[in-house]
């Protein structure tokens, strides 16, 4: 989710990373991860705060700048599917898995329930609000709803399958946008982005851009572009152009196709220059320049792909050939292995020695782990998670390794 020069992105282990554009998209802030903390669904709202909720059905805040957690409030639904907050950030809509859709106020250190909008069965998959937040859009199975924020009433409910002949397997809508015009749009698992008229309950257009499920859907700011993520990897762009030159009759065109993931793309977000995809089975974030949108030509304009952490995971211990690797709840010991031989760089030389896991140590409680490290000699190990410092000593005595808590 973008906000102003900032972006929130969400990992499977209930991690949370904030990346600045300004700073060239770098990797600025990291929250660890919680075993009891999936995020499903993150949002910004009133400025610069960080909400996430998740199927463990609670609503979190961030602390962005102590990286923790600074406030949780259970949303009373089950697990929460989907969130998002107004044009304004005063307040947030929870979708949960009982078919409730809720309101929350965003108020000074938290948030305070306000009210239940009309339940219907199937839980709420996706979310959003109309520009003027009169109306809310709700994707669920089959279905979509508009409702009406001041009496809480469902006005439009929509059959997303109801012009198909003889379907046999359920759709899902598994992402929605609520655009200023009252076109709302789907992306459904069908491999469908549709657009439709809600007051009139109608199908005004429909673009199958996949021959699997839609997964993500993010809308510009003008409301001219809209990006969509497949579970086969492939992003989509489509664009609001003029039928022919000069005519001010405008319709949805699917313009560029992308394919730089390998799997489910199930993170989409439009800037006012780049369109960004999240990969969730190869990790990715992908930042693809607008270049219609960028005056000048340079390194800041180039296709980024972050595959590999902005923060040290590994860490060496020069004296001791001794490497650490840091993973979400345990770390790695290992020797490194050695070789007789000499040779230049780039070449691959002979190993009389292979490489030896030494030691696998387990991190207890439910916190994951922030950071890690080993000191030159590779008899001490740390690590930390957000409430806790660990230290141990590491002893080699011939083949075998002890290791002792400090």
């Amino acid at each position: 989710r973008p906000r102003g020069n900032r972006l929130a992105l969400a990992r499977p282990d209930g991690a949370v990373e904030i990346y600045n554009f300004a700073a060239n998209y770098f990797m600025e802030k990291v929250i660890p991860g919680h075993d009891a903390r999936s995020v499903e669904a993150l949002c910004w709202a009133s400025g610069e705060r960080l909400f996430g909720a998740g199927l463990g059905g609670t609503i979190t805040e961030y602390d962005l700048a102590r990286l923790c957690v600074s406030s949780s409030l259970d949303g009373g639904g089950g697990p929460i599917w989907s969130m998002a907050a107004n044009s304004s950030g005063t307040q947030l809509a929870i979708g949960c898995e009982d078919g409730s859709v809720k309101l929350f106020q965003v108020i000074p250190g938290g948030i305070q329930f306000e009210r239940n909008l009309d339940r219907r069965k199937g839980r709420i998959l996706c979310l959003s609000w109309h520009p003027s937040d009169t109306h809310i859009a709700a994707g669920s199975i089959d279905i979509l709803r508009v409702l009406d924020v001041t009496s809480g009433q469902t006005l439009q409910r929509i059959m997303v399958n109801y012009h198909v002949q003889k379907v046999t397997r359920e759709c899902v809508v598994w992402s929605i946008a609520f655009l200023s015009s009252g076109t709302v749009v789907t992306a459904d698992s069908f491999g469908r982005v549709q657009f439709w008229d809600w007051e009139r309950g109608t199908l005004v257009e429909s673009h199958t851009v996949s021959t699997s499920a839609v997964l993500s859907l993010a809308v510009s700011e003008e409301e001219d572009s809209i990006v969509v993520g497949t579970s086969t990897g492939a992003t989509y762009q489509l664009q609001l152009l003029p039928v022919k030159m000069g005519s001010l009759e405008k319709r949805w065109v699917r313009t560029k196709p992308f394919q730089y993931h390998t799997h489910d793309v199930r993170a989409v977000a439009h800037s006012s220059t780049a369109l960004l995809s999240g990969g969730s089975l190869d990790a990715q974030l992908v930042i693809r320049p607008l270049m219609e949108k960028v005056q000048k030509k340079g390194y800041d304009v180039v296709l980024r792909k972050f595959t590999f952490p902005h923060r040290r995971l590994v860490s060496c211990a020069r004296k001791a050939r001794l490497l650490l690797f840091q993973f979400s709840q345990h770390l790695e010991l290992w020797r490194l292995g050695s070789t007789d031989e000499t040779g230049k760089d780039g070449q691959v030389l002979p190993v009389c020695r292979l490489p030896e896991h030494l030691v696998q140590l387990k991190s207890k409680g439910p916190e994951h782990i922030y950071c890690s490290c080993i000191s030159p000699c590779g008899s001490w190990v740390a690590y930390s998670t957000a409430s806790r410092f660990h230290l141990y000593r590491v002893r080699y005595e011939g083949d075998g390794v002890s290791i002792k808590k400090v």
